[in-house]
């Protein structure tokens, strides 16, 4: 029976994410999972896609709020649980557009500096609903600053599958997942199309298409060709690379490694 191995949340989109023994399922996903989010000057979203040095600034949860320290320079930011101001704006991620809460002058400043770019650090608040792409949601589910859903699920098999066939491993920090399981056969997350763990029911919707952010080093901004090269020989489908299983859900409550996953439905293709 797969188990969950490991779990993160990434409170700040496309920052460093934090590995955590357990975590507590929200409406819009785990609690505090890309609630937070850096824009430009247009309130479009910002990601290690055009700015690769977001790897380096790696999130902590405290008592009261988040501490952001840069990798390599040291430098750090804590940014209070609450926004410090009153200002709002809608931001924009891909083709959605969602009500968000400017955070502070202070961060706005230090993520400027640190990025060598003008930007600014918004919050989702709790009456901002963002819909799921209504292709793929059928109760009008809502997830936070995520790319489209709110849960990320990977097998640790599938990434030693993946390792094996490259010269050099990679961890599975690249993947940014939000739950890794074992006990799993290689990719057959992606016939998940429904499960539990602890009565909280979880749907496989949508295989995840990889972008280049798997190719950068979450410890050094570095960037190379793998694991996409790699993967491009085995897991395309449709002139885009697969790589773990987009999950929507039902229910709340706490889930933590160790806790086992009760298959109900598979999707036929596996």
């Amino acid at each position: 029976m797969p188990v969950v191995s490991e779990l993160f949340i990434y409170p700040i989109k496309s920052l460093g994410g934090i590995s955590v023994t357990e975590a507590r399922v929200t409406d819009r996903g785990f609690q505090h999972d890309r609630r937070w989010m850096l824009v430009n000057a247009e309130n479009c979203f910002l990601t290690q896609r055009e700015f690769r040095q977001m790897a380096l600034m790696q999130v902590a949860l405290t008592e009261n709020g988040l501490r952001v320290q840069h990798k390599i320079n040291g430098a750090v930011l804590n940014i209070p649980a609450e926004p410090q101001t009153n200002e709002t704006a809608i931001t924009q991620i891909w083709d959605d557009a969602s009500n968000a809460q400017f955070v502070s002058a202070e961060a706005d400043a230090w993520f400027s500096d640190m990025l060598s770019v003008k930007c600014r650090l918004v919050y989702m608040p709790d009456s901002t609903k963002r819909i799921v792409d209504e292709n793929y949601a059928a109760q009008k589910e809502i997830t936070s600053f995520s790319d489209g859903y709110p849960f990320l699920v990977i097998g640790q098999s599938s990434l030693d599958d993946l390792n094996n066939r490259m010269a050099e491993p990679l961890p599975i920090n690249r993947f940014r997942p939000n739950i890794v399981i074992t006990g799993s056969l290689p990719y057959e997350e992606d016939s998940m199309k429904h499960f539990a763990i602890n009565a909280i029911n979880f749907y496989g919707v949508k295989p995840c298409a990889r972008c280049m952010i798997p190719t950068i080093n979450q410890d050094n901004s570095g960037i190379a060709k793998e694991p996409l090269q790699t993967l491009s020989t085995y897991r395309m489908n449709n002139n885009k690379v697969h790589f773990g299983q987009n999950l929507l859900h039902k229910g709340e409550g706490l889930i933590r490694v160790g806790d086992a996953l009760n298959i109900h439905e598979l999707h036929h293709n596996f």
